[in-house]
């Protein structure tokens, strides 16, 4: 990846972490199958195989480094999650991390998010950086392993209590771990974490993203040109890229594809500069979430200045289908649903 300088999400992950404890933070983390990364993405820990004995490369960086702790934890959401938020309020310059092992899975610890790491700052002034890494992504997996309940979050959002990102590159996820302990206050961060996109072919980053620039909490269409724009899509994680390869099949030029790599707090000032640029579109919010889950409610009552409107699938109280065959439909429909006047053209 070095050699072809492109780095994917678990170099990019664990480059991150090796800058941290580089400069002398420590870092602990916890989570079910966290050690090896619930889709075999991380490996921060390897082991030889006839011994069983261990080896974590990321306490062998450099002679004066902070210490890496990982732990596999059990499986009590409530308990673990609990633990690490009271952990990140004794150590404000660690970075402390809990990963579900799917993004759902935090379910079993609503009361801990509800009662604290959402409104802990308001009701006692207490700040916390804890790190919460929730695979989310509707591939087929069903309703237990699809969404990890943005909608949720949104719903709790508000005075800055939080940050909540979904990423779509390696090197934007590689900035915003490293933001948590590079500002002089602590917010907690929410990351809806990718699984398809670990091993995705357009999902890499040049060295030079990482060691030269910063989080985008928004990024636009690099391609687009403003004259030709008639829609602008605003999307967040992996639906981008399916939107991007739609785009290219098309060869439409009159959609652009805009990702909202920061969900709270709402990058305002991008936006309304999105909005200057595209004079003569029409913004669309696209998510792959039901219509009265996701971002929808959110992004449609704060964005009303721009008129925006959302394609979504059809109302639902699951948030996916039990069979790989309908969610795959059900996908297609957003998808066709947002390119459908270009499409006709293309055929015309």
């Amino acid at each position: 990846m070095v050699e072809n300088n492109a780095l994917d999400w678990g170099m990019a992950e664990m480059l991150a972490y090796a800058s941290v404890l580089s400069q002398g933070n420590p870092i602990r983390f916890s989570g079910q199958d966290v050690e090896r990364g619930t889709f075999s993405h991380r490996h921060a820990v390897v082991k030889v195989e006839n011994s069983e004995e261990e080896y974590t490369h990321l306490n062998n960086l450099v002679k004066d480094q902070a210490s890496f702790s990982i732990y596999n934890s059990l499986l009590s959401e409530y308990g673990v999650l609990g633990f690490e938020y009271g952990y990140s309020l004794a150590t404000p310059k660690t970075l402390t991390i809990w990963e579900a092992q799917f993004g759902d899975f935090f379910n079993g610890a609503q009361i801990m998010i509800d009662q604290f790491i959402s409104a802990a700052e308001d009701k006692w002034k207490s700040q916390s950086g804890l790190v919460m890494l929730l695979p989310h992504g509707f591939e087929g997996m069903g309703a237990e392993h699809s969404s990890a309940r943005l909608e949720r979050f949104l719903t709790l959002s508000a005075q800055n209590n939080w940050q909540i990102v979904n990423c779509t590159t390696p090197a934007n996820f590689f900035h915003v771990l490293r933001r948590q302990l590079n500002r002089n206050f602590r917010k907690p961060l929410i990351v809806f974490s990718p699984k398809s996109l670990l091993r995705h072919p357009q999902v890499i980053s040049p060295i030079e993203d990482l060691s030269k620039g910063s989080f985008q909490e928004l990024i636009d269409d690099a391609n687009a040109k403003p004259s030709n724009i008639e829609k602008v899509v605003l999307c967040s994680g992996k639906l981008y890229y399916e939107l991007l390869s739609k785009q290219e099949e098309l060869k439409t030029n009159s959609v652009a594809l805009v990702r909202l790599e920061q969900v709270y707090p709402l990058p305002v000032k991008q936006l309304k500069a999105l909005q200057e640029k595209y004079k003569k579109a029409a913004f669309v919010w696209a998510q792959e979430e039901p219509d009265n889950m996701g971002a929808a409610f959110f992004i449609e009552r704060n964005l009303r200045w721009l008129n925006i409107t959302t394609i979504a699938r059809d109302e639902s109280s699951s948030p996916a289908s039990g069979s790989p065959k309908r969610d795959g439909l059900r996908q297609q429909k957003v998808i066709d649903t947002i390119f459908e006047k270009q499409a006709k053209q293309v055929i015309a």
